[in-house]
């Protein structure tokens, strides 16, 4: 007789999912644990059969209406047996009442749709080494961390639906990743975030307030390091982001759908150039 449970996770189950992650293709950030797993520690769910992880889900709250849902993942031998849809239904019990949301895989979105999600948009992931360039002049960038964190935690509620300021303060603060701010008229005009990854290195967030500001954005943070590939998720509906992104001569290499159980929340797309999808599913 088998015994399966559904657990909350601890620190070396987190170090398995960024296995379990990378083993699907996701690429994950190589410190992405250690800014989600103190956000919300009661959000990662591990669904144990006879003690042995099999399934997990995270479940990580927002503020007191958002959510949002990712890793979700069955182990290849125990799919189809029943094990992931109990821990994806414990994920969402632990959500329950919330907005939630989720960058969904495209084998996926048809189970998610069945469980109340509709897709908003498709985040486009490129992939490559930025062509050389010229930097566009009249932008100023700057070290994020030197920017007031108020300024940047306003800034972030305008492309997130809640307040995460624990989250952002360890997002852009690990020593594994370069954070930059574009400064003008004495005002932030944008924030691009490169952290490293299991592959190439991962860009994300990229908010700016033009086309302008996040080409210089996403050259700076290129340049750290000279000749190496990134990779960027894109929303498609900003299609200047997407022109942006394709002059430098990146391509595609994967796509999600951004799903909600509600109304998509109001974010401001316009000046999304690059999302942090990191809760992939």
């Amino acid at each position: 007789m088998t015994d399966f449970q559904v657990t909350s996770a601890g620190v070396e189950d987190i170090r398995r999912l960024a296995d379990w992650a990378d083993e699907e293709g996701w690429n994950p950030g190589s410190s992405d644990g250690q800014v989600f797993f103190p956000t919300d520690p009661a959000g990662f769910l591990f669904g144990r059969l006879d003690g042995e992880p099999v399934a997990s889900v995270s479940a990580v709250r927002y503020g007191a209406d958002f959510g949002f849902v990712g890793l979700y993942i069955a182990r290849p031998p125990f799919r189809g047996k029943g094990y992931g849809i109990q821990v994806w239904n414990a994920g969402l019990e632990r959500l329950s009442g919330r907005l939630v949301g989720l960058d969904g895989v495209v084998e996926q979105q048809a189970n998610y749709r069945r469980s109340g999600f509709t897709a908003a948009w498709r985040n486009i992931r490129y992939e490559g080494t930025p062509s050389s360039g010229v930097m566009p002049g009249g932008v100023a960038l700057v070290d994020a961390r030197s920017v007031r964190f108020a300024e940047l935690s306003r800034y972030d509620r305008r492309f997130f639906p809640a307040a995460r300021d624990a989250f952002l303060a360890s997002w852009i603060g690990l020593p594994d990743r370069t954070a930059l701010a574009a400064v003008g008229d004495g005002r932030l005009q944008g924030l691009g975030v490169l952290r490293a990854a299991r592959g190439p290195s991962r860009v994300g967030p990229l908010y700016a307030s033009s086309e302008k500001v996040a080409l210089a954005l996403l050259m700076g943070l290129s340049r750290t390091s000279p000749g190496a590939p990134l990779a960027i998720d894109v929303p498609e509906p900003n299609r200047p982001a997407v022109r942006l992104v394709e002059q430098l001569g990146l391509t595609p290499s994967f796509e999600a759908a951004r799903m909600y159980t509600g109304p998509a929340p109001d974010v401001d797309l316009a000046g999304m150039y690059g999302v942090t999808s990191l809760e992939l599913g």
